[in-house]
């Protein structure tokens, strides 16, 4: 599995031949240009996850792929005239022999007052877990994570224990836009990870890692 990071949790997986995109939002443009994608999936509305934009260049650049979601992104697409298909907690599909799982169901609490969006996070291939804005511990062992690090919603100390919860082999940091190559969490998370057993690859943007 070779994992690109355009930015942010924009992410490109390839496994073999099956090419498959997650949240274009609004940190990277790198994805409007990609081709031969064969499916997006978006975790949920917020725009540095769901870039308007940037959705209808993969589309236009990628006119057979296919467009997986929950129903509070679907209201976007449908405003963009995008076709879709739900894929929601409990729900799996398959795209080309590479199985994605939806595990998820709500957007972490950012402040008590802000109403909680709709979030899925999605398992590709039974091995790698995007969770999108949630901690959400997959009912199943992985073996890869994409680890949130920085945000409104998250602090060290629950990403630390999110992946300690989800024990995976190796973990890497995504939804870190907000914070600078020498911030805390990129320094700390080995330290408190690795002792545990768990990898910490620091994918940058623009990183690929190959598992």
């Amino acid at each position: 599995m070779k994992i690109t990071k355009f930015a942010h949790s924009c992410l490109l997986i390839e496994d073999g031949s099956v090419r498959l995109l997650f949240d274009p939002g609004k940190y990277s443009t790198k994805q409007n240009r990609l081709n031969n994608i064969d499916a997006v999936f978006v975790t949920h509305e917020h725009v540095d996850h769901y870039a308007t934009e940037s959705m209808k260049a993969i589309v236009a650049n990628n006119p057979n792929v296919r467009v997986f979601t929950n129903r509070g992104v679907a209201a976007l697409l449908d405003k963009d005239g995008i076709k879709y298909s739900l894929l929601e907690h409990g729900q799996s599909i398959d795209v080309k022999g590479v199985e994605v799982e939806a595990f998820g169901e709500k957007h972490a609490v950012v402040y008590p007052t802000i109403p909680l969006v709709a979030n899925t996070g999605y398992l590709i291939a039974g091995r790698l877990f995007h969770p999108g804005d949630q901690l959400t511990v997959p009912p199943k062992g992985i073996e890869l994570l994409a680890l949130p690090v920085a945000g409104p919603w998250v602090k060290v100390s629950e990403f630390i224990d999110y992946a300690k919860a989800v024990k995976p082999k190796t973990c890497f940091p995504i939804h870190d836009a907000s914070i600078t190559s020498d911030a805390s969490q990129y320094s700390l998370a080995p330290k408190l990870l690795e002792p545990s057993g768990i990898k910490y690859i620091p994918l940058a943007t623009d990183g690929i890692a190959d598992f």
